[in-house]
């Protein structure tokens, strides 16, 4: 059931964002009084194909659904001839530098907002994520140099507002992947304090894995309630019940729930004294664990302690929620950041300052997909937002075949003064190609490597 939900909701993610970049270059074209003669979803043999309109746009959904065009009439264009006289005012290749430009750069532009739009409904209706308080640092990280303590609040990172842990984890990624340091600032206790964390001595690798961890930054558990009660178990027998918090275990605080199953092991047979609430009255229970044989243990070991409940950390959550004009300011805002990100990363790969491990094809966009689906709604819009930011940002890249490639053409036009040479745009189009298909190699390549090693 999860690979046929992760399959489809791959299929569906990829049919918006290519409908979606599809559709900003037919409406602006026909804007510009272009005739549009097919709108395809995909490449290959059609699959189903319609009509529609005084034009008879051909409306198709192909077999190969990873990508898709808009053919419109072209001089340029082999499957366009013959061209009718009454259609030649109405070719792409006689309209001026300025619509042609604004055309190609529809796609693109139609990624954007769609990711906008997204990010804006999501912090419109409010989505539920980790308060951004972290637990006590380990030994020797970056976040123990700085100073920092169990139960602080981050508010800010480089004077960038914090409302949430995920936030955090994005506004840190820039400084690890430049291993320099970021400013801080806390609340603890009462009032605020900065801090600095140094993110230098990290590995080259680091912002590929658990960055945060490694910095010594992690997420405070929060209570530790009883998920569920097994019937029959020691933990039924002596009154523990679903939802009660385990505040402490014979007189000592616990923080997260391996606090309790290291102390339940450890006292087969042995009564212990459980302090939990339940609802808003504070209960002491006597809760003695059954011995059972050690998992993994030779003939002869010694019992460990069960009582038959599991057990959960459960983390402190917030809602971040905007208003409708603020959500779609703060929408505009992370497409822009997220945009700009996802260049500089770009540019740190082509630079050799970042593994091309990073490189993702569609075996992890599916993963990727599939998981946030199972998560919820709202975590699914927001790698579709992510998704048809990067496919913005990489159709804007100066690559011969893409959008961006053209508009160079077009710049190149206007300098010039007159249209590039055939011979010279057949050339570099063969050589975009040729880089293209490079990177869609090895980002199959990186997603082979990671399902292997998974």
């Amino acid at each position: 059931m999860s690979t046929l939900q992760t399959v489809v909701a791959f299929l569906a993610a990829l049919t918006l964002l290519i409908f979606v970049h599809e559709l900003g270059h037919y409406a602006v074209a026909r804007w510009c009084d272009v005739k549009v003669l097919r709108f395809s979803i995909g490449f290959g043999r059609p699959l189903l194909r319609w009509r529609v309109g005084a034009d008879r746009t051909e409306w198709t959904i192909a077999a190969i659904p990873l990508g898709g065009f808009v053919r419109m009439v072209d001089e340029r264009d082999p499957e366009c001839a013959p061209i009718a006289p009454e259609d030649l005012p109405r070719a792409f290749t006689r309209k001026t530098l300025a619509q042609r430009s604004a055309i190609v750069a529809a796609g693109p532009l139609a990624n954007f907002l769609l990711a906008i739009v997204l990010y804006a409904g999501i912090g419109w209706v409010g989505a539920p994520e980790p308060v951004a308080v972290i637990d006590a640092p380990e030994a020797g990280t970056a976040a123990e140099r700085a100073q920092l303590r169990a139960g602080d609040r981050l508010l800010e990172v480089d004077g960038a507002a914090v409302r949430s842990w995920n936030d955090a984890r994005l506004k840190l990624l820039e400084p690890v992947i430049e291993r320099r340091s970021a400013g801080l600032r806390v609340a603890r206790d009462a009032g605020q304090a900065a801090a600095t964390i140094d993110a230098s001595g990290l590995p080259p690798e680091a912002a590929e894995g658990d960055f945060l961890r490694a910095l010594g930054l992690r997420l405070a558990p929060g209570a530790v309630v009883i998920a569920d009660v097994l019937e029959g178990s020691a933990a039924g027998r002596d009154g523990l019940r679903r939802g009660d918090e385990v505040r402490a275990v014979d007189g000592q605080a616990v923080r997260r729930a391996t606090d309790v199953i290291e102390r339940v092991r450890a006292s087969a047979g042995r009564a212990l004294a459980f302090t939990v609430m339940r609802g808003s009255d504070e209960i002491s229970l006597g809760v003695t664990p059954d011995a059972v044989p050690a998992p993994e243990a030779g003939a002869g070991a010694a019992a460990v302690g069960r009582i038959g409940a599991a057990l959960q950390d459960r983390i402190a959550m917030q809602t971040v929620r905007h208003g409708p004009l603020e959500a779609l300011g703060a929408g505009v805002l992370q497409t822009w950041e997220m945009s700009l990100f996802s260049l500089r990363m770009i540019g740190k790969m082509l630079f050799g300052e970042l593994s091309l491990r990073h490189l993702s094809g569609p075996v992890t966009i599916a993963d990727l997909a599939g998981q946030s689906v199972r998560v919820g709604w709202i975590a699914y819009a927001s790698f579709l937002a992510l998704i048809s930011i990067s496919l913005g940002v990489l159709n804007l890249l100066p690559i011969p075949v893409l959008d961006g490639g053209h508009l160079v053409y077009y710049g190149l036009e206007a300098v010039r003064g007159r249209p590039l040479s055939e011979r010279f745009m057949a050339i570099t189009q063969k050589a975009g190609l040729a880089l293209i298909m490079t990177m869609m190699v090895l980002a199959l390549f990186n997603d082979i490597t990671r399902l292997i090693g998974s």
